[in-house]
C-alpha cells in the first residue's frame, strides 16, 4: 500500500500561486469574510485556495471536501483543534453549512 501524501507533497503537485497577491473570500452576498495573502504561513493556504477555486470555479461544499483532503495530516490536527488552522476551519463550515463561497484572485501589480 502506498504511504499517504503529506502536504508538502501535495503542494508540490500543485499548479504555482506565486503570480497572486492575495485571494479575497466573498459570501454569496458579496461580502468580504477571509483574504488569504501571499506571504510566509498563508502560501500554502493560497495554493490550496487557488487550485479549488480554479477547479471548482468557487468554494463549494464539493471544493471544500476536496480542500481537506489536500490539507493532508493538518485537517486532523485542526479538527483537534479548532481555531489553530482558520483555513481549514472555513472548509468545515462550507460543508456543514451546505454554502459556498465566491473567491476573487488579486494578481501582483507588475512594474
Amino acid at each position: 500500500m502506498p504511504a499517504m501524501k503529506n502536504f508538502a507533497d501535495i503542494l508540490a503537485t500543485l499548479e504555482s500561486a506565486d503570480y497572486l497577491e492575495h485571494i479575497e473570500l466573498l459570501d454569496k452576498a458579496g461580502n468580504p469574510i477571509a483574504r488569504i495573502e501571499n506571504k510566509p504561513g498563508s502560501q500554502g493556504s493560497l495554493k490550496v485556495y487557488h487550485h479549488l477555486w480554479k477547479k471548482h470555479g468557487g468554494i463549494t461544499p464539493a471544493a471544500a471536501q476536496e480542500g481537506l483532503e489536500l490539507y493532508a495530516e493538518h485537517t486532523a490536527d485542526a479538527r483537534a483543534n479548532p481555531g489553530k488552522h482558520p483555513h481549514i476551519d472555513r472548509l468545515f463550515g462550507i460543508i456543514d453549512n451546505n454554502a459556498g463561497l465566491t473567491a476573487l484572485c488579486q494578481q501582483k501589480h507588475q512594474l
